[in-house]
């Protein structure tokens, strides 16, 4: 399935394309997670958002890149979620695929962190990330750092 990119800064975003974003990201991470916590941390303003649009326009895929010094040193995908009805079809791999050439394209010669659940270390291994520390929890749930060279 290939999906519309829209890639822009937490301003561009229109009211629809928020409420959009936030209802996906609540979907799968408060409700489906069973993870009770506060989504909106205060960084959405400060990040760049790419979202993945279906033919219909309906939001099936999305994730932020948090700007560098706010989360960590070095720019920081999260908020990584995909429609379950997407699982298995390689649209993760084409959400991730087109956010670091975006970041690669935003921040020329930078790496990238994150703080990914530790279940996703395979996943975000193919993309070149490697684990950088041990587990530790996050709202419950088990996570690692993972780093992404330049």
């Amino acid at each position: 399935m290939g999906l519309n990119w829209t890639w822009c800064r937490f301003a561009a975003l229109d009211g629809d394309s928020v409420y959009d974003m936030l209802a996906l990201r609540n979907r799968i991470f408060v409700v489906e997670q069973n993870c009770a916590y506060l989504d909106p941390d205060g960084l959405d303003r400060d990040s760049w958002h790419l979202l993945g649009r279906d033919a219909q326009g309906v939001l099936r895929a999305y994730l932020r890149v948090v700007d560098p010094g706010l989360k960590f040193d070095a720019p920081s995908i999260g908020r990584v979620v995909l429609d379950a009805s997407l699982r298995g079809s390689g649209a993760a791999d084409e959400l991730l695929r087109e956010a670091l050439v975006r970041c690669d394209t935003t921040w020329p010669g930078r790496g990238n962190r994150i703080g990914a659940q530790a279940h996703l270390q395979r996943f975000y291994g193919r993309h070149g990330f490697a684990s950088v520390g041990d587990e530790y929890d996050e709202d419950g749930i088990p996570h690692v750092e993972m780093w992404r060279q330049p």
